[in-house]
């Protein structure tokens, strides 16, 4: 049965080139699930963007001599091919700094504040002592005080997942420049969290399926629900849309509002571009749709908390109950949280504030897409932490890749190519025969099912299964040694090929580049798995200037593949294969590439 599903995936910061722990969160993960889904026959709508507002971008400015506005643009367009590069088949990727998103997070902001959700307040504001900035709550640190973490942020401990303030902190400083802040009073407006405490808590108790980490996490936060700022002194950012503050050009709405809003506004925006500006609404307003988040740990409360507190509050569910938006109607809340834990390197967190950065545009440069999309399905942080070695990279590229799945085609395809130049007619099936086609049929079910329920290294695992009982079934046959027995060794090869057919269509989601070339391999034209299309756009803004940039977007209804064993057929012509995995040196494991090398231990 044919269903609608939502995949919203986190939206990565314009702060700088994306990195190998940033997509082992959000892109892999959500690729392979919304691919799956696809091929199953689900009508799936997968949309994010870039997020481009907030204290993070003005210092990255600052730091390359250019304006907020320029760093938006520059790294919205690098992330954008980045992410084109690694085959995240996006219907729709897009940007926070779109006048579609101003209108949606203002018309979301008014509609929770009519309703009594967004109050007025006075709080302690951090200032960076050298510049007279206002310090985003993220960019200030210290040692949480609950469970001691030294390393929370001041929003958040993704230690134990407890919302903070940044005067909570002990011990606080600046991440940008190691400078203890000054607290100031300010003016803010607050989402009234506590307002949504009993319809909160009565929806995350129908939640029970979610991964342990989500349900740990949203658990803690909604234990201590506090008011929460979504506005900011700022002059980067979407104005706030009340009389009296709309011109005040030094407060702006909170990135982390503005950024979790965007999965609507995404929608929305597609909609408009398809041609039918109702479209998005069978994604947000029917009870049918399940819609899925993807994101790594640090971002669950803001998708398992404060987002469907927000959802609540424009749907005038909350404590205060209030009307739902004449534009949104009452929108769906998420069916799933799907959230990754941290890739590290040597046990610290992959990422670029913290020194520790494999890009993902180097990577892509040199090993291509579908290793590294490999390695985050069967050895990533789906459920702990995990730490990238090159080492591992390379036994898993090498090993598992090259000489299981790679030489499982080639050498299928060589010797039917060599012997037959086509794909062999089957004689009668031995048992031996037999085993292996009900092995590979039966996986259709038991990866999908693991995939169903994002259950990713458990379903990779499963595919190469079938691969190595292919590669073992080929060592016993010994088809090479058939010559005498035509057609004994045509059924070997025509059941080696089967699999072969089988086994592409269960790595599909995981290696769409890849799986296209092998798909090719066996004779086969067209597009079998589709790649999202950079395109170049042309928005009117509120001011009536025009704005060029980059979108992601793909045609996937007309591909080819499909969530089944499909008969191969007799006859098709092969020609002789080149390899689909490339070795890598060994010395690679022991040296890391010219732009990442492994640093010596002292």
């Amino acid at each position: 049965m044919c269903a609608h599903v939502l995949a919203a995936v986190a939206w990565p910061y314009a702060n700088g080139p994306r990195h190998i722990g940033h997509v082992s969160g959000f892109g892999v993960p959500s690729d392979v699930f919304s691919r799956f889904m696809r091929m199953s026959g689900h009508d799936v709508l997968m949309v994010s963007g870039t997020d481009e507002h907030g204290t993070a971008i003005q210092v990255k400015a600052d730091s390359e001599g250019l304006t907020a506005e320029q760093t938006a643009d520059k790294y919205h367009r690098i992330i954008a091919e980045d992410l084109q590069g690694l085959g995240l088949s996006y219907d729709l990727y897009t940007r926070t700094t779109t006048d579609n998103h101003r209108q949606v997070v203002q018309e979301m902001f008014t509609v929770l504040h009519d309703n009594g959700y967004i109050i007025s307040r006075t709080e302690m504001g951090a200032i960076s002592p050298s510049t007279g900035r206002t310090l985003a709550d993220r960019y200030i640190e210290g040692e949480c005080p609950h469970c001691g973490f030294d390393g929370a942020r001041g929003d958040q401990c993704d230690n134990c997942g407890r919302q903070l303030d940044p005067v909570d902190l002990k011990n606080p400083h600046s991440r940008i420049d190691g400078e203890v802040p000054n607290f100031v009073e300010t003016e803010h407006f607050f989402l009234d969290l506590p307002a949504f405490g009993e319809a909160l808590a009565a929806w995350l108790e129908t939640r029970q399926d979610w991964r342990p980490n989500v349900l740990r996490f949203s658990a803690n936060f909604a234990k201590e629900l506090q008011p929460r700022a979504i506005t900011r002194d700022l002059d980067w950012g979407i104005k706030i849309p009340l009389e009296g503050w709309e011109d005040n050009n030094l407060k702006r709405i909170y990135v982390w509002f503005d950024a979790v809003i965007g999965y609507l506004s995404a929608s929305i925006e597609w909609a408009k571009r398809s041609g039918d500006p109702e479209a998005w609404k069978t994604y947000w307003q029917d009870e049918a749709t399940r819609s899925y988040y993807f994101m790594g740990k640090d971002n669950i409360v803001f998708h398992s908390v404060i987002w469907p507190s927000i959802l609540l509050g424009v749907n005038g569910k909350g404590d205060k109950g209030g009307r739902s938006s004449e534009w949104f109607g009452t929108l769906d809340l998420p069916t799933e949280v799907v959230s990754s834990e941290f890739l590290t390197m040597g046990g610290s967190k992959v990422a670029s504030s913290r020194g520790a950065s494999i890009f993902v545009g180097d990577f892509l440069k040199e090993f291509g897409p579908d290793a590294l999309r490999y390695f985050i399905a069967v050895a990533g942080p789906e459920n702990q932490d995990t730490d990238f070695t090159w080492d591992e990279f390379v036994r898993r590229t090498n090993y598992e890749l090259a000489n299981e799945w790679g030489n499982l085609v080639n050498r299928s395809v060589s010797m039917a190519h060599k012997n037959v130049g086509s794909i062999p007619e089957a004689g009668e099936f031995t048992a031996e025969d037999t085993a292996l086609l009900e092995a590979s049929k039966q996986a259709f079910t038991t990866v999908g099912e693991l995939l169903e329920v994002c259950k990713f290294k458990a379903a990779i695992t499963e595919a190469m299964r079938i691969v190595t009982l292919a590669n073992r079934y080929l060592s016993d046959q010994e088809p090479w040694k058939l010559k005498d027995q035509p057609e004994r060794r045509n059924t070997v090869l025509h059941v080696a090929l089967q699999v072969v057919s089988d086994c592409n269509t269960l790595m599909t989601p995981f290696m769409p580049h890849a799986a296209q070339k092998v798909f090719e391999a066996l004779g086969g034209t067209g597009v079998w798995a589709a790649q999202p299309q950079l395109v170049e756009v042309t928005e009117t803004r509120e001011d009536g200037s025009e704005k060029s940039y980059p979108i992601l977007q793909g045609d996937y209804a007309n591909e080819l593949a499909e969530w089944a064993s499909k008969p191969i057929v007799v006859g098709t012509a092969l020609s002789k294969p080149s390899p689909i995995f490339a070795k890598l040196d060994d010395t690679l494991g022991e040296t890391g590439p010219e732009w990442a090398p492994i640093k010596p231990v002292v």
